[in-house]
């Protein structure tokens, strides 16, 4: 309701004062026209004089120039290069495109228009402070394709080109952050970053900064993929029967009758018949008390995955592992699991071998990823529908370029049937149409089992044809490179809409272009959208129609009813289509609300992670202080003077009128492992029983610095707040995921959750850094001294991520590890540690001796 109000004052705001979008273009326009200019200049210089431009561009840009200023020279440098290079020239509404990516905002362009070639501008100019610019595609292909394809234009002008593979090691990956432009992933960036959080030597660390990205397909990024959070996790000790359990309670419980399945919300839910079946199936007394109440749970996820997810629409079985498919892509999206049991659940569905659930490491949204680059800039065909989200939650406007040739692609209205069977013979008809007169056809299928199921009628019908779809990714370049030939038929799932460019073969063009035909509307306008702007690119002749049924899921869900009642009212026999605007408007109505819900999930997850955002900002920051070695010594300091004065005000409080000197005494003695007299406290005011025992701390830290060595000294201390640090962060994020289960319960009492989330996640956090300090000041003075051979194993080998923790690989949102082959595997090692006698205290600083610590 609130994102409909949104959008009505803005087009009351633009009834008022005319199109913004249209105020913005005429201001960008002069910058253009200088530009072009320009080109006459550039075209006669010499390639030597052309890569001259770049040492005078950083040059004045270190006299104090703005970027700003040199934006025309630059821009037209990089158009003649382009010429030069790759063949290429920047049309002007692709200047008018760079220029509004430099300023930072989210530029519109229709398909075909040269977004690629648009991001060198932006990219070249910002490349020049040295600062790094990431180029952020949707999936490796297009990292490797736009790497090379642009990258002989910066190459050329004197810059550095990187990009990032998922297959990288850390080394490779750092020499590929290091140049000026780096291409990748979002989700490579994004994991990068917070394995980078993970490391225990900033030498290891492969992000240099975070300064200005550039994301292509900006609402796939930003807005489709918001939902799912980047999460690294490790296993979770915790048995797999319960979800082959409840997996048959599930096939033993009937829909409507026992539990509601809520297609909307995307949610099933037991009744009081269903509950009571239930627990008689489990021989249980009752699901809500002791150690039942966690059984719930996992039927509804068994319930979710028999009714709500089906195979070879939201998932495929390859190799014995459940594989999701991307519900906006159609791609495959190995290595990621869908969380809190319900991949588990699907796997008992399928009677696959079920993988442990993993416990939450580290944790991050694209929403707050990107936050923290100093300026992002986003391009897709398909933004204006979500201007008012981006503005929102990014500060990013957007602004619409238009094309550079007319678009004259005639989109037909949508053709809608009874039932799917009626849609499917119409959709074969129109096919079987064109084809005998040769058009190309590019046929969009909302799921894998329905381009096969059309594939099948086809070939009974002897059509010639391609199917694309996750199955058959692999091929995806060569069956786009073919899809504008005559007499072709091409089947694809979603993933058609991104990132690729049909071009029109030889005769296409005069026979009416490439025809569009759209077999389902998908719950989001954009990717409708997506596929019709596959033809009609650069002024390319080219149509588009959808053919609808009553019994997609789209219109059952939500606009059934009433296109049912028009057709009863126009009296339309079985097989005839209506062909309505009107109809056409009731589902786009249908289809502004599942944004809406959408966007309110989106909004909920934001507001949520703002939360952790703000703890995970604090921890970052300090682990990489001292990961750099910034201040150890004052980081150190401040933890004693904090639990020192905690443990005075604990013991020694003239508020409370509680004077314990003997407690107080027993716990210096325990906590420094330092022998005190007793007396020298007894009737002490707190602030001087605090300048006393803060005294005794300073003088046995300067004291072991001095026995063990002062670089010894700084190397364990560094390494165990990193350890200290790590291990509680890690639990604290467990508590956080469980704390953001519960607090759903509290609005029954009339109580916001995320109140409750935000104050209870607080209090949580501070003592877990209030937890980080009492171990680290408490381990700290149980170092014993040792030779340096000793000295050099504890440097070398005693560190975060190889000595005591469990090795983490970087996994997928909600995921599992990789191994070799790109299975998924998660493992945990044991190191043996330095050599150490059994009697001596253990390395690690846990007091204990060795061979009751990480000597057994």
């Amino acid at each position: 309701m609130l994102l409909f109000l949104q959008k009505l004052i803005a087009g009351f705001i633009r009834l008022l004062f005319g199109d913004p979008n249209q105020r913005e273009l005429k201001r960008v326009w002069p910058v253009v026209h200088k530009v072009t200019a320009l080109e006459p200049r550039m075209h006669a210089l010499t390639d030597e004089q052309l890569r001259a431009y770049t040492d005078e561009f950083k040059k004045r840009l270190a006299d104090g120039e703005s970027l700003e200023s040199i934006l025309p020279e630059a821009f037209a440098v990089v158009r003649e290069v382009a010429i030069r290079t790759i063949k290429m020239r920047h049309y002007d509404v692709q200047i008018l495109g760079g220029i509004i990516l430099h300023e930072g905002k989210i530029a519109e362009m229709s398909t075909g228009e040269g977004k690629t070639l648009v991001a060198t501008l932006s990219a070249y100019l910002n490349g020049l402070t040295g600062k790094g610019v990431h180029i952020v595609t949707v999936n490796d292909y297009l990292a490797r394709r736009d790497r090379a394809w642009m990258g002989p234009v910066f190459e050329f002008l004197g810059l550095t080109v990187g990009c990032i593979q998922t297959d990288m090691s850390a080394e490779e990956r750092q020499a590929q952050y290091g140049c000026d432009i780096t291409y990748g992933t979002n989700n490579e960036f994004g994991f990068d970053y917070l394995r980078d959080n993970m490391k225990d030597s900033a030498k290891t660390q492969v992000q240099r900064s975070r300064c200005y990205a550039i994301l292509d397909e900006v609402d796939n990024i930003l807005v489709d993929e918001a939902r799912t959070p980047l999460i690294i996790s490790g296993s979770a000790d915790e048995s797999v029967e319960k979800y082959y359990l409840c997996n048959k309670v599930g096939k033993m419980l009937s829909p409507g009758v026992d539990f509601k399945v809520n297609e909307k919300d995307h949610t099933c839910g037991l009744n009081e018949k269903g509950i009571e079946k239930a627990e008689r199936i489990l021989g249980v007394g009752d699901l809500f008390s002791g150690t039942n109440i966690d059984m719930m749970h996992y039927i509804d996820n068994a319930l979710r995955a028999h009714h709500l997810y089906q195979a070879d629409r939201d998932y495929i079985v390859q190799e014995g592992q459940v594989v999701i498919v991307d519900e906006f892509t159609g791609r495959l999206m190995s290595g990621r699991r869908w969380s809190d049991g319900l991949h588990q659940a699907v796997e008992a569905k399928e009677g696959l071998k079920i993988k442990r659930e993993n416990q939450t490491l580290a944790t991050i949204t694209f929403q707050n990823f990107f936050k923290l680059y100093g300026k992002i800039a986003g391009m897709t065909g398909t933004a204006a529908t979500e201007a008012l989200e981006f503005e929102r939650i990014y500060k990013l406007s957007v602004v619409v370029i238009p094309t550079n040739k007319p678009c004259i692609r005639d989109d037909q209205a949508d053709l809608i049937y009874g039932t799917a069977e009626e849609k499917w013979r119409a959709v074969t008809d129109d096919i079987v149409e064109k084809h005998k007169i040769g058009r190309p056809i590019l046929v969009g299928t909302t799921s894998i089992a329905k381009s096969e199921m059309l594939s099948e009628r086809l070939k009974r019908l002897g059509i010639k044809h391609e199917v694309l779809n996750a199955k058959y990714h692999e091929r995806e370049a060569a069956i786009i490179a073919q899809a504008g030939q005559m007499s072709s038929v091409t089947i694809a799932t979603n993933m058609a809409g991104r990132g690729t460019d049909i071009v029109l073969g030889q005769g296409v063009t005069a026979i009416g272009g490439l025809h569009v035909l759209g077999t389902e509307r998908h719950e989001a306008r954009r990717i409708d959208n997506q596929l019709r702007g596959r033809c009609g690119r650069q002024g390319d002749p080219g149509s588009s129609r959808f053919y609808l049924s009553l019994e997609d899921d789209l219109m059952r869900i939500f606009a059934s009813e009433a296109v049912a009642n028009l057709m009863k009212k126009i009296g339309l026999k079985n097989g005839q289509p209506i062909e309505s605007r009107m109809v056409s408007r009731v589902i786009e109505m249908s289809q502004k609300k599942r944004e809406e819900h959408n966007f309110d999930i989106r909004k909920w997850l934001t507001e949520y992670d703002t939360v952790m955002n703000e703890q995970r900002t604090l921890i970052y920051g300090q682990r990489q202080a001292i990961l750099e070695e910034r201040d150890i010594d004052t980081i150190l300091w401040e933890m004693f003077e904090e639990v020192v004065e905690n443990a005075v005000e604990r013991y020694v409080n003239d508020d409370t009128k509680e004077y314990d000197y003997d407690g107080l005494v027993g716990w210096v003695t325990q906590k420094f492992n330092l022998e005190v007299n007793a007396s020298l406290l007894k009737g002490k005011r707190p602030e001087d029983a605090y300048d006393i025992i803060i005294g005794w701390v300073k003088e046995l830290l300067d004291r072991r610095r001095t026995d063990i060595g002062v670089s010894t000294f700084g190397v364990y201390s560094k390494y165990l707040m990193l350890l200290m640090l790590d291990g509680k962060w890690k639990d604290h994020l467990l508590a956080m995921d469980q704390l953001r289960e519960a607090v759903g319960f509290r609005g029954y009492g009339q109580r916001d959750p995320l109140i409750e989330y935000k104050r209870e996640g607080y209090q949580m956090f501070s003592e877990m850094v209030g937890a980080v300090k009492e171990e680290v000041t408490g381990r700290l003075f149980y170092i014993r001294t040792v030779d340096e051979e000793a000295q050099a194993k504890l440097r070398d080998r005693w560190s975060i991520d190889k000595a005591i923790h469990e090795e983490y690989s970087a996994v997928d949102n909600l995921g599992t590890n990789k191994g070799e082959g790109g299975k998924p595997v998660v493992r945990q090692v044991k190191h043996d540690g330095p050599q150490t006698g059994r009697n001596d205290l253990c390395p690690c600083g846990s007091g204990k001796k060795y061979k009751k610590c990480h000597g057994r």
